[in-house]
Order: C-alpha cells, then sequence, then structure tokens
C-alpha cells in the first residue's frame, strides 16, 4: 500500500474545538446563532447515521441524496485502498460491493463536528463494521476514523468529503454462515461478475 499512515490526531482530523459554550446575555441574535448551531449539528448526525443505513442495506437511491455531485472517498483499510470522486461513482461501486452474497454492519459512535460556516462543517466519527463476503468466505471487521467535510446546498447538507484510516481490521475464513435473517439476499443486486 503506498499511503503511509498518519498520526490521527486533532490537527490531522481537522479539529479544532471552536464549539462557543456560552450564550451571550440578553442577545437573541446569539441565541439564534446557537440554536442554529445545534440545528446544523444534529442535521449532519442525521445525516451519517442515514449514509451508514443506506450503505448497509445498499439503498443506492437514498444513498445518492446524501452525497454532493463531486464527493471524494479515500478509504484506508488493512488491506485496501479505496479513492475515489464524484457521486455517481461512489454510488455504483457501493450497490455493486454490497450485494447478495455480502452482509454488513456498519456503526459511526462518537462525532466531533465543527460547522465552519453557514455552509461549511467537517465531522469526526469513529467506525465499527463489519462485512463477510459469503461467496468468499470471508470476515472483515475491525475500527476506524471517519473524518468529513460537508456542505450545505439549498438548505440540506451534504457530505463533499469523507475519508476513513484504519485503527485496526482483521480478515478471517469461515466455513458456514448460519443466517437466519438476510437483507440484502431479497434486496442487494445479484455480484457482479469477475
Amino acid at each position: 500500500m503506498t499511503n503511509p499512515i498518519p498520526k490521527l490526531n486533532k490537527d490531522f482530523l481537522g479539529i479544532n474545538n471552536n464549539v462557543s459554550r456560552e450564550l451571550g446575555d440578553n442577545d437573541p441574535q446569539s441565541l439564534k446563532h446557537a440554536i442554529q448551531f445545534l440545528l446544523d449539528v444534529e442535521a449532519i448526525k442525521r445525516l451519517k447515521h442515514a449514509y451508514f443505513r443506506c450503505i448497509d442495506t445498499a439503498n443506492v437511491t437514498e444513498l445518492s441524496e446524501l452525497l454532493h455531485e463531486e464527493v471524494i472517498i479515500e478509504f484506508y483499510g488493512g488491506t485496501y485502498e479505496w479513492s475515489l470522486t464524484g457521486k455517481e461513482g461512489f454510488v455504483e461501486a457501493i450497490g455493486a460491493a454490497f450485494n447478495r452474497s455480502s452482509v454488513a454492519q456498519h456503526n459511526g459512535h462518537h462525532p466531533e463536528i465543527e460547522i465552519l460556516s453557514e455552509v461549511e462543517a467537517t465531522g469526526v466519527w469513529h467506525l465499527s463494521d463489519q462485512m463477510w463476503l459469503l461467496d468468499d468466505k470471508i470476515k472483515t471487521s475491525g475500527s476506524a476514523f471517519y473524518y468529513d467535510r460537508y456542505q450545505k446546498i439549498n438548505g440540506q447538507w451534504l457530505i463533499k468529503e469523507s475519508r476513513y484510516h484504519r485503527l485496526f481490521e482483521t480478515n478471517e475464513s469461515f466455513e458456514a454462515l448460519p443466517l437466519s435473517a438476510h437483507y440484502l439476499a431479497k434486496h442487494g443486486k445479484p455480484r457482479p461478475e469477475k
């Protein structure tokens, strides 16, 4: 792999900790600003939670609605690097990867969201994930830190950039997976031919 492992500190991740902790005394503008800040933070949390839901369910239609047209994706795992630009390509790749012969679970925790302006924000998320490739009999699981940039267009926050670096990743083989439920078997696309 060509990408060196960076030190995942607040400077690299873009965490400034510039959030105001107090309201101005009897200042309606300060109160309005604080409420807008809270609304924007909540909207970004909902955006990222929807992103994880759409990926795990291969809901590429709704996933597409969450992404900027020129979204930048860079994911660095233990055994892979995944880099692309553009909503269409990313949505197509997700639809192919999260197919009928896969099972996925992605959770984002502990968001550190910063509102940079009325239309720009950043977010850092602690990822915990598992992915089973049933035909290949391989399970990948691990943890990473996502660090995202968001842009608000026409009142809606969109994912403009999304990157992660793994904290750890395990890959193990399995003989059988005793599934009693398998959502993507019904709702995913067929696995692409190799």
